[in-house]
């Protein structure tokens, strides 16, 4: 364990790592051309280099003044459902929407007997304990659902460009995670264009862990490894770099004193959050509850994508 712990902090791991999958670097090849960014593919980046070299560009339509009134002159704004129309007019203000029942009671069935198959026949991608990695790669089945043209349309609308699906996440449990932005795990260049899918496979119940967040918290400014002391150098990744962060978001959150909200959603809900809001898991009160949830990341196209925790470009299918 300790070796392996040697060579996950050490960066030229990456580099060997990324050369290795070059084939799924070429989207991060052309984004650096587009933004002037001249440096290798295979070595570490991060933010505080990035902005030093590269063309800037504005960020997402829905973080610039005056997001709300021109959100409402939209044509596909104007053709959404009403119940949808409502949702989105939140998304400048607070970070985050919530479509209920987006999915039905058969397609989250679908999802849980195809989890389950993955687990039983020790398939699935197991990572940091408790989290199942990729699941719509290993499914046709989970696949086909999750990729719902309303849905990523929606999601193409909010960040002004088309997405496209980097990753799942399962989890059988509540995570149980601290509050963090997911730029920070998932960065662009320029920042802002992330966005995520929460589904909720089940009723989530209160004992459960359910998810939290802080409406309004995708407006403070961004966390990245430059606005805190990670431990890193030139050679190595920070070996205490994510419970620094975490040190580090809690610090904000102590001086913003935000409210926060919990997400005690029915089976099928859906919660969309901007990529710089701040959220976590609740603490699993009944150890006996499960919930069942999905996360789907998105990235806009044509834009940097990377990890800024680690400092690694990210690889795309």
């Amino acid at each position: 364990m300790g070796l392996e712990n040697f060579l996950r902090g050490l960066k030229l791991t990456y580099v060997l790592h990324n050369f290795l999958n070059r084939r799924k670097l070429k989207e991060a090849q052309a984004a650096y051309r587009k933004y002037g960014l001249k440096k290798s593919v295979y070595t570490p980046v991060s933010h505080q280099e990035i902005k030093k070299q590269a063309i800037s560009e504005e960020a997402p339509w829905l973080d610039q003044p005056n997001a709300t009134e021109r959100l409402l002159s939209q044509a596909y704004f104007q053709q959404l459902p009403a119940a949808w129309q409502d949702a989105v007019r939140q998304w400048p203000e607070r970070g985050y929407l919530i479509l209920k029942g987006l999915f039905s009671a058969e397609e989250v069935e679908t999802i849980n007997r195809e989890i389950d198959r993955l687990v039983h026949e020790q398939k699935a991608e197991w990572r940091y304990v408790n989290k199942i990695m990729f699941a719509v790669r290993q499914s046709k089945a989970v696949r086909d659902i999750v990729h719902k043209p309303e849905l990523e349309a929606l999601l193409g609308f909010l960040l002004g460009k088309p997405v496209k699906l980097f990753q799942s996440i399962n989890f059988l449990k509540g995570s149980q995670q601290s509050a963090h932005s997911d730029s920070i795990h998932m960065t662009t260049y320029p920042l802002g264009y992330m966005i995520a899918a929460w589904i909720a496979l089940e009723d989530i119940d209160p004992g459960s862990g359910p998810l939290f967040y802080y409406p309004g918290s995708h407006r403070l400014p961004y966390v990245l490894n430059e606005d805190f002391d990670h431990g890193g150098n030139y050679f190595l990744i920070g070996e205490q770099a994510y419970a620094r962060y975490e040190a580090a978001i809690k610090s904000v959150l102590e001086k913003q004193n935000l409210p926060q909200e919990t997400f005690l959603a029915q089976k099928g809900d859906v919660l969309l959050w901007h990529a710089n809001l701040l959220h976590g898991g609740s603490p699993v009160l009944d150890p006996q509850r499960t919930r069942k949830s999905m996360v789907l990341h998105y990235f806009a196209e044509g834009v940097i994508c990377y990890h800024e925790i680690t400092q690694r470009p990210a690889l795309q299918e």
